[in-house]
């Protein structure tokens, strides 16, 4: 297997077919063909299934487009942070959190990004908090601001903040009162939680908690732009953060409670792949990623503990 059929194999798996595939590699059909036979001879299986209405990845496919993708792009980033290792800071940096961390630190990040680097392209991706690791393990993208994640060898995790989850939903739901509430005494409560099977980790970091969370929850669902209308309509309750709801809450729609026995925190962490190297400009959206959050912090708009190290300023004498 060379770089060459790995390129033309993930264009044949991202296009669909050979035509457009070769198309997009501005290669002849037979050419690509002929690549990806020698590709399943090599490895004695066949990676697609042929159809009238197009190719269509085998299981043996799939796995292969996993690594290709790392592959390729570890490939493209070197030849990014070689080219540009004694001018500036250029390539490409992909990025995934959760929505209410886009609200506290996207435009900062990205207004950052083109003031001091015009040559670095930046790429950031929204995703539901329990979800964001999927996408780096999948090599989507080469940062991921993920809460709670587990101790996994295959993952760099730098901590960056921890904050405090909070019971949100209206009067009549979680009652007329700023005064804390208890842990048994919400899980009795028309709880409800994203769908997706790994959130509740996401939000408490304790198995126990965890699963008496999920196993109490009667409402389930998948988006967060759902989310604060549902709650304000007083069909339910929900274990989030402030920073989440901020809208609901400063509208009124909503009011939030502590939770005590057992305070609840979770904490976030910018997470990368250890298979796969830093870049100059991977190690640059690093530390603004690290500054901005500090930023927000200290400003307010993210009711947090900082966790993070800022670089030390540099003394001239």
């Amino acid at each position: 297997m060379d770089l060459r059929q790995l390129r033309y194999f993930a264009a044949i798996y991202e296009q669909g077919g050979l035509s457009r595939a070769a198309e997009q590699c501005s290669v002849a059909v037979s050419a690509l063909s002929h690549h990806l036979s020698n590709l399943e001879a090599d490895y004695r299986t066949e990676l697609f299934t042929r159809e009238s209405r197009g190719m269509f990845p085998t299981a043996a496919g799939e796995r292969l487009y996993v690594h290709a993708k790392s592959i390729l792009k570890a490939v493209a980033a070197a030849e990014d942070d070689l080219r540009h290792a004694r001018t500036e800071i250029a390539g490409e940096v992909s990025v995934v959190m959760a929505q209410s961390a886009i609200k506290a630190v996207g435009i900062d990040l990205f207004n950052r990004v083109v003031d001091e680097f015009p040559n670095l392209r930046l790429a950031i991706a929204e995703s539901l908090s329990g979800s964001t690791l999927s996408y780096l393990m999948s090599n989507d993208v080469d940062i991921a601001l993920a809460y709670n994640p587990p101790g996994d060898p295959s993952l760099r995790s730098i901590p960056l903040l921890e904050e405090e989850m909070v019971l949100v939903g209206t009067t009549p739901i979680i009652g007329n009162t700023d005064e804390p509430i208890t842990f048994s005494e919400m899980v009795k409560l028309p709880l409800m939680l994203p769908r997706h099977g790994i959130v509740p980790k996401a939000l408490i970091d304790d198995a126990r908690l965890s699963k008496r969370l999920e196993g109490r929850a009667r409402f389930q669902i998948d988006s967060l732009a759902a989310l604060g209308p549902l709650l304000a309509s007083g069909s339910a309750c929900a274990l989030t953060t402030k920073l989440a709801m901020q809208h609901y809450i400063a509208e009124g729609h909503v009011r939030s409670r502590r939770v005590i026995e057992p305070e609840l925190w979770r904490m976030l962490f910018m997470c990368e792949k250890t298979e796969r190297p830093s870049t100059f400009a991977t190690e640059k959206v690093r530390q603004l990623i690290m500054e901005v959050v500090h930023s927000a912090i200290v400003r307010g708009r993210w009711e947090a503990k900082f966790l993070g190290a800022l670089p030390q300023p540099t003394l001239n004498w």
